[in-house]
C-alpha cells in the first residue's frame, strides 16, 4: 500500500460581515472550518485546533554596571484572553507512535467544522505596536505516526467596541492658555490661545472642527497649527515605555504682531487608526487633539484635548442633537452673539394664511381622498377643521391674571 501524502491544510472562518474579513467582539462565537487535501490515503493519530489570544509587551534596555561592564534588561508582560482547545479527529494523546487508534483518511478533499465562543468579559482589540500587540488567532494541527506535525496558524480580529454616544463622550472639550515671552530685560504682550471642539469621542473617517481664537500681542510672528497624536503605552516589570505618534494635522496662516486669527470650525480629518485601548492592564493606546501655535525661539504654547478613538459611530439624532447645541454654545463663546433682552412677536394669523387659503381648505380636496379613506371619520374632521385655525394670540402679559392656576411652575415667555 502506497500511503498518500498532505496537499493542503486551510483554515477558513465563517464571516458574517460585507467585507469578509473575521471580527468580533466579547461573547461572539467564533466558527469556520479545517480543509484537509491528501492525494492518497493517509492514517492520521489527531487533528486538533488551539484558540489563542494575549497581550504581550516586550522590550529591552541596556544598564551599565560599572566603568567595563554593561548589560541588558529584558522587559516581558502577557496577559491571556482566550485559550480553547478541540479535537475534531482521534484523541488527547499524540505523543507516541504506536499503530493504534488511528483512522484513515482517504484521497481527497476533507473539510471539518469547529466553534467556539470568546468570552464574555472584556477583551483587548487587536492591535500591533513597536512593544507590543494584542492578537487572536486559532492554530490547526495534523498529527501522524512517524512523521512531524503539520501545524497551520490563522489570525482573526477582535475589536472591543467603544460606544462614542454616551454622556461623557459627547461632552464638549475646551481649554485657553497664554503665554508672555521675554528677552533678557525686554518683555513682549501675551499670545493667547483658546479652542474647543465641539465632543470627546470620534470614529476614524470623521472631521473634528476646531473653534479657537489665537491673539499675538508679541514681537513675533507665529503660526496656529493642530495635529492628532496616537500615545502607545506599555508595561511591564513595574516600568513603563510610551511611544507618541503624529495621526494627522493642519497648518493656519501666520500671525503678525498684533493679529488675531478665529478658527471657526475648521476640520481635521481622522484618517484609519486603531481604537483606543483603555481597558488592557499592559497596553493602552490613547489619542489627543493638540492646538498649539508655533513660536520660533521659544516654546510652543499649546493646549492638549483628550479624544477616544470608538468603533460605534454616532447615531444621527445624537449627532444632530450634539451638532447643533455645540454650535450654538461655541458660536455664542467665540462670536459674542447674545439673545436679544425682548423677543420679538410672532407675525399675526392674517399675515401667515389669506381668508382664500381658509375657505379653499374647507373644500374637498381630491388629493386626500385617500387619506380621508384610511382615517376615521371623525379624526379626519378633526385635522379639517384646525387645519388652518388661528393660533392663539401673543401677548407678554397674561391676559387673565385672576383665573386660577396649578401648582406646577410655568416657563417665562420668551
Amino acid at each position: 500500500m502506497v500511503l498518500g501524502k498532505v496537499k493542503s491544510l486551510t483554515i477558513s472562518f465563517d464571516c458574517l460581515n460585507d467585507s469578509n474579513v473575521p471580527v468580533y467582539s466579547s461573547g461572539d462565537t467564533v466558527s469556520g472550518r479545517v480543509t484537509l487535501e491528501v492525494t492518497g490515503e493517509i492514517r492520521v493519530k489527531s487533528l486538533k485546533i488551539h484558540a489563542r489570544g494575549h497581550a504581550k509587551v516586550r522590550w529591552t534596555e541596556s544598564r551599565n554596571a560599572g566603568s567595563n561592564t554593561a548589560y541588558t534588561q529584558n522587559y516581558t508582560e502577557e496577559v491571556e484572553y482566550l485559550n480553547h482547545k478541540d479535537i475534531l479527529i482521534g484523541h488527547e494523546r499524540d505523543d507516541d507512535n504506536s499503530e493504534e487508534g488511528l483512522h484513515t483518511i482517504h484521497a481527497g478533499r476533507h473539510e471539518y467544522a469547529f466553534s467556539f465562543e470568546l468570552p464574555q468579559r472584556p477583551l483587548a482589540t487587536s492591535f500591533e505596536g513597536r512593544h507590543g500587540s494584542v492578537r487572536y488567532w486559532v492554530k490547526a494541527e495534523l498529527h501522524r505516526p512517524w512523521f512531524l506535525p503539520v501545524k497551520l496558524k490563522k489570525e482573526f480580529t477582535v475589536f472591543e467596541h467603544i460606544d462614542i454616544n454616551t454622556p461623557s463622550l459627547l461632552s464638549p472639550q475646551a481649554g485657553t492658555k497664554e503665554k508672555t515671552l521675554c528677552c533678557w530685560f525686554c518683555t513682549s504682550g501675551p499670545i493667547s490661545l483658546s479652542a474647543k471642539i465641539e465632543r470627546k469621542g470620534y470614529t476614524p473617517g470623521e472631521s473634528i472642527q476646531i473653534f479657537a481664537e489665537i491673539e499675538n500681542c508679541s514681537s513675533r510672528v507665529v503660526v496656529p497649527k493642530a495635529a492628532i497624536y496616537q500615545t502607545q503605552a506599555f508595561y511591564a516589570k513595574g516600568k513603563m515605555k510610551e511611544v507618541k505618534q503624529l495621526v494627522a494635522n493642519l497648518r493656519g496662516e501666520s500671525l503678525s504682531s498684533g493679529k488675531t486669527e478665529t478658527w471657526n470650525g475648521k476640520q481635521l480629518k481622522i484618517p484609519p487608526v486603531s481604537p483606543s485601548i483603555l481597558d488592557c492592564s499592559i497596553i493602552r493606546v490613547e489619542y489627543s487633539l493638540m492646538v498649539y501655535v508655533d513660536i520660533p525661539g521659544a516654546m510652543d504654547l499649546f493646549l492638549n484635548l483628550p479624544l477616544v478613538i470608538g468603533t460605534i459611530p454616532l447615531h444621527p439624532f445624537g449627532s444632530r442633537t450634539s451638532s447643533v447645541s455645540s454650535q450654538c454654545s461655541m458660536n455664542m463663546n467665540w462670536l459674542g452673539l447674545t439673545l436679544p433682552e425682548r423677543p420679538e412677536a410672532p407675525p399675526s394669523y392674517a399675515e401667515v394664511v389669506t381668508e382664500e387659503q381658509r375657505q379653499s381648505s374647507l373644500a374637498p380636496m381630491g388629493a386626500c381622498d385617500d387619506f380621508e379613506r384610511a382615517l376615521p371619520g371623525p379624526l379626519f374632521a378633526y385635522i379639517q377643521e384646525f387645519r388652518f385655525l388661528p393660533p392663539p394670540l401673543y401677548s407678554e402679559i397674561d391676559p387673565n391674571p385672576d383665573q386660577p392656576t396649578d401648582d406646577r411652575p410655568s416657563c417665562p415667555s420668551r
